[in-house]
């Protein structure tokens, strides 16, 4: 029976997970990482990276003719006019006036009561992206797809070129993707992985910039706030800023001791590495990427009190959670949730659920969700709480080939999950969904999940 089951998990058969259907990606940039590393070799490598402006709203500003508008995705207007949605991106226009990615589309028209929102479309954001790494695929062999609108590239071959030839490469690619697209991307070209993307976003939009050596970068990124760098984040900012250490001059002047003390002496020395420039990571596939978490978030539109649809929009997070387990290879049997209240003086409550082992299969997730979320969303609506949305969570997902002592996934439910991955991998991945699916919350949708 096993040599059954391995035949319907190997790949072969399955086809490809397309682990980005309807996610907002914030994925994970970790050149910290060892798995990431190319192991103890420290030659000169050049870095590419490349990263279209404001990708979705720069194609909606194309489609609908909204050059020089401010425009948000991923908001909308209910029929009395009021915004509703969360800002997933928006234009240069909008930013300028101090829209961020996250706000909500209320607050966005406080801010700018013109303002233009729109819907996500990812399947025309990712028709776009393909045929961006067609363009790519014709300037280097080898590409790190790292989202729908950002790359990477190892471009050593152009090391032993002068200043001039590496500034053309880049502006060639730039130009070959304006010429196919009419969209502008940011170009920034390094010595390493960490400072290429620091130097993409340096001259944007439609911007270029090449950084060869040490005086170069000094001149350049030393003065960026270490809240900058991807790998850094918000809570190790803070530890950093609370001992003197707020810029990348400041880091490289303070040495590697300080953050060995903060995070440890491996990692320690790792995040310096990469804050220094020193960072010797790879150009990874996309399948090189494994997600420490996968998060499903769904604001409703339109608030409710129905359980009937509440159970429809956890049937369906559950569903979207375990495919996503399922492509990249994982099980979890520890999960979080978290229940939005539309409440003015509280939002919502975080709750936790396990299943009886480690599983990938939505029965075993969704029954062990709902035995929890269930007297708590009853509780809310008797209190007189209208439900704004569902969310969950993985929590220390492990391998797939990890042996459990005391629990086995039923060997018939396992080979119906990944038949029904194959077809909707082949046909569309709402082509055989769960019943109760249908019963979710009517109305316009807003997805914010992340792969992390």
């Amino acid at each position: 029976m096993k040599q059954n089951r391995d035949f319907y998990t190997t790949r072969q058969y399955l086809g490809d997970y397309n682990l980005n259907y309807n996610v907002h990606q914030m994925p994970l940039y970790n050149t910290i990482a060892s798995n990431h590393q190319h192991p103890g070799n420290h030659r000169k490598r050049l870095y590419l990276h490349i990263d279209m402006d404001c990708f979705y709203a720069q194609i909606e500003q194309q489609c609908y003719n909204l050059y020089g508008i401010p425009v948000i995705i991923g908001g909308w207007r209910k029929e009395n006019g009021i915004a509703r949605g969360i800002v997933a991106t928006s234009s240069y226009e909008a930013r300028r006036l101090g829209i961020k990615t996250g706000m909500s589309a209320y607050e966005a028209v406080q801010i700018c009561p013109y303002i233009v929102p729109l819907q996500v479309h990812y399947e025309k954001y990712k028709a776009i992206s393909r045929d961006i790494n067609t363009i790519l695929n014709s300037f280097v062999d080898e590409i790190e797809a790292y989202s729908m609108d950002e790359y990477f590239f190892d471009v050593s071959f152009l090391l032993k070129r002068d200043r001039g030839e590496i500034l053309d490469f880049g502006t060639r690619l730039k130009n070959e993707i304006y010429r196919k697209t009419k969209l502008t991307s940011s170009v920034g070209i390094a010595y390493s992985k960490t400072y290429s993307k620091l130097a993409s976003n340096l001259r944007k939009p439609n911007g270029l910039t090449v950084i060869l050596n040490t005086k170069e970068a000094a001149q350049l990124l030393y003065p960026l706030s270490l809240n900058e760098v991807w790998g850094i984040g918000r809570i190790r900012f803070k530890k950093l800023k609370n001992e003197g250490v707020d810029t990348i001059s400041d880091a490289i002047k303070r040495g590697p001791e300080i953050f060995q003390k903060i995070f440890g002496f491996y990692f320690g020395k790792m995040l310096f590495e990469a804050v220094c420039g020193k960072d010797c990571a790879k150009v990874m596939n996309r399948t090189d990427h494994v997600p420490r978490e996968i998060t499903y978030m769904h604001t409703f539109s339109n608030w409710t009190i129905e359980m009937v649809r509440l159970r429809g929009e956890i049937t369906k997070a559950v569903q979207q959670l375990c495919y996503r387990m399922r492509g990249s290879d994982r099980k979890a049997e520890k999960y979080g949730g978290y229940i939005r209240i539309q409440d003015i003086t509280w939002k919502g409550i975080s709750f936790i659920f396990a299943t009886k082992g480690l599983t990938n299969l939505n029965n075993y997730v969704l029954q062990a969700c709902l035995e929890v979320a269930e007297p708590l969303l009853t509780q809310f609506i008797q209190e007189g709480h209208k439900i704004r949305g569902i969310g969950l969570h993985t929590i220390e997902m492990n391998t797939n080939n990890q042996l459990e002592l005391f629990f086995r996934e039923d060997e018939k439910l396992a080979r119906m999950y990944f038949a029904m991955d194959k077809i909707n991998n082949r046909f569309g991945l709402d082509t055989i969904i769960q019943a109760s699916m249908n019963y979710a919350v009517e109305g316009k949708t807003h997805f914010l999940e992340r792969n992390t």
